[in-house]
């Protein structure tokens, strides 16, 4: 077939319209297409052959059949819903587990008590909670004393040594012996820069000990709620503290 046989035949085609709607037809709806058909013959045996397969699967099953689901399942607005199983516990035994937890964490606040302890004293016990600002008052007479009041003479020491609240020799024991420890400045800073690290901790730990007692607190709290007695809340639960109630006077014997 030639190319000028192929052009003419293809000139002589007709574009391929789709068949208008008759007016008699009008009142129900458009005419589908045969691909529109196919697609809907298609979703029809698809869904017939689903209807049929779980037809089979119900008429081969046992009736006597058992399976969890059927008591742990419900129908809520036509779709399945898994039920959440409630734990059954009771109030002796939420009284019991709040003991237990109040029991550890008194535990770990004594611990945690010990250890402060020793570390105020191996730091002495300068400024244990290490959040105020050390003071030394001396107290006078008159404002004269006042005035002419020498510090270094005051604490029979050497000028230099005034500033030390700790390892602070009197002139005495200096005329006696030399002074003992470090007097290095690199070394005085570094030994000034591990005090304030041993400081830091014991801070943190006087914190820590301060929270535990706090959530000890409302641990019991909340284990003496538990009791039916009519109560009143007095105070709202803080970051700081429990809440407080009021209790109904009870006599018991």
């Amino acid at each position: 077939m030639s190319a000028a046989f192929r052009k003419a035949a293809k000139a002589r085609q007709r574009p391929h319209r789709e068949r208008a709607q008759p007016a008699a037809r009008t009142k129900l709806g458009l005419l589908e297409k045969k691909k529109d058909y196919r697609l809907r013959a298609h979703d029809y045996h698809k869904k017939q052959n689903a209807l049929r397969a779980l037809q089979k699967k119900a008429l081969d099953k046992n009736p006597d059949e058992f399976y969890f689901k059927m008591i742990r399942a419900e129908v809520k607005d036509g779709v399945h819903v898994i039920k959440q199983p409630k734990d059954e516990i009771t109030p002796e035994q939420v009284k019991l587990m709040r003991t237990q937890d109040i029991k550890y964490i008194e535990m770990k606040r004594v611990a945690e008590a010990k250890k402060i302890e020793r570390l105020k004293a191996e730091l002495h016990l300068l400024d244990a909670a290490g959040s105020s600002a050390r003071r030394h008052l001396f107290f006078v007479d008159t404002e004269r004393e006042v005035k002419e009041f020498d510090i270094a003479a005051h604490l029979d020491t050497l000028p230099e040594l005034v500033d030390r609240v700790y390892n602070r020799p009197t002139i005495a024991t200096l005329q006696r012996e030399a002074v003992k420890g470090p007097t290095d400045p690199v070394h005085l800073k570094k030994l000034a820069q591990q005090r304030k690290n041993q400081y830091d901790l014991l801070r943190q730990r006087i914190e820590r000990e301060k929270a535990m007692f706090v959530i000890s607190q409302k641990i019991q709290t909340r284990k003496d709620l538990l009791d039916k007695t009519h109560k009143v809340k007095v105070k709202k639960e803080t970051a700081t503290g429990p809440a407080i109630y009021k209790f109904k006077f009870q006599r018991k014997r």
